[in-house]
């Protein structure tokens, strides 16, 4: 059978996401919050504003984000120490892409000398646990943010438009999108892509696991997640919407 045809792990056609929901206000205290479930893949995006920036832009009236991010103990089959002696370089490297991703959501040189914030803390994992902490982290941004302007604290329209990730790979010599563990785990090709509303790349990750690929694979994977990217800007809007 030809492998365009054969049902993937969970039964999703090659081009289709997996389902994505958002669930707004998903704890209390943070200054904006958002549970994202994509699949199995579940991670709590929470949002903090602190009056402070790093030393570095002290004095320049710009702001800053940053982001965390940890998969809890139980959020795969088998428990992960916590990282209390140092973090390792999964870790950093994932930190570093989500902040990278989200300050283009962000106007911060209107933001003043203030930081936010952006926890992403995996529940559960099953794949793409990086690209729904950005797409869940945007979510939380536009809440919080839309508090903190009708609440006084900050300016209005800081939110930039939407910032969306996902997964493509190539399996059995077949281009699929937002792959799930399972997937992931085989893949012969495993890509990242990270996109602004605006049709622009901020990042572009991309692993042969075995064979090289060619040109015209890189592209079929590239449209496949920017089809994908836009059906998660509309869904980010709603929940934006309605949160």
């Amino acid at each position: 059978m030809d492998s365009m045809h054969q049902p993937r792990y969970d039964g999703r056609n090659w081009d289709e996401l997996r389902a994505v929901k958002f669930i707004p206000d998903y704890v209390e205290f943070a200054e904006g919050a958002v549970l994202i479930e994509t699949g199995k893949t579940r991670v709590l995006c929470c949002v903090t504003l602190e009056e402070t920036v790093p030393a570095w832009l002290a004095g320049s009236g710009r702001g800053w984000l940053t982001a965390e991010y940890a998969m809890l103990p139980r959020s795969a089959p088998k428990r992960i120490p916590r990282e209390t002696h140092g973090l390792g370089g999964r870790t950093h490297e994932i930190r570093r892409l989500i902040g990278r991703s989200l300050r283009a959501a962000v106007d911060l040189d209107r933001l003043g000398e203030r930081s936010l914030l952006v926890d992403c803390d995996v529940l559960q994992a099953d794949g793409g646990t990086r690209t729904a902490s950005i797409t869940g982290g945007y979510v939380a941004l536009g809440l919080a943010l839309k508090k903190l302007a009708q609440n006084g604290i900050l300016p209005p329209d800081l939110l930039r438009p939407p910032v969306a990730a996902t997964s493509v790979g190539v399996i059995d010599g077949q281009v699929c999108l937002d792959l799930c563990y399972q997937e992931d785990s085989r893949a012969e090709v495993d890509m990242n892509v990270v996109m602004t509303a605006e049709g622009k790349f901020i990042e572009v990750q991309g692993t042969a696991e075995g064979e090289p690929y060619d040109r015209a694979t890189l592209e079929r994977m590239l449209e496949l997640a920017q089809k994908g990217i836009y059906r998660l800007f509309e869904i980010q809007q709603v929940a934006l919407e309605e949160g």
